[in-house]
């Protein structure tokens, strides 16, 4: 069973920065992309950003170009992103999502997991 876990998320003032987590377990982490999404107060689920399977390709939305880094390790089976420069908008609920292949170019899975709450506020 595909299990995700978020973690890291917090009350941050703008302009400041954190780290989320993503510990995988039930397939090989490190056979597959992955995703991060955010839902917005009142919003649907949006893209953040993804990665390969072996960390080589990253892509990111326009909104957290710049701002935002993915990356992941295989061995610990465990998906991260650095979040700086952060904005009021970016308040959220971060979830991560399994791709159902190794690019970086296909769709995400529907993320499982509980997410971990940003909220970015003076």
């Amino acid at each position: 069973e595909v299990q995700l876990v978020e973690s890291g998320g917090g009350l941050v003032q703008p302009g400041g920065s954190l780290r989320l987590s993503c510990a995988a377990s039930g397939f090989t982490f490190s056979s597959y992309a992955m995703s991060w999404v955010r839902q917005r107060p009142g919003k649907g689920l949006e893209w953040v950003s993804t990665i390969n399977n072996l960390g080589t390709i990253t892509r990111y939305a326009d909104s957290v170009k710049g701002r935002f880094t993915i990356s992941r390790d295989n061995a610990k089976k465990t998906l991260y992103v650095q979040m700086s420069s952060l904005k009021p908008e970016d308040t959220a609920v971060y979830y991560c999502a399994k791709h159902p292949a190794s690019s970086a170019y296909g769709s995400h899975e529907s993320p499982g997991g509980r997410g971990t709450q940003v909220t970015v506020s003076s």
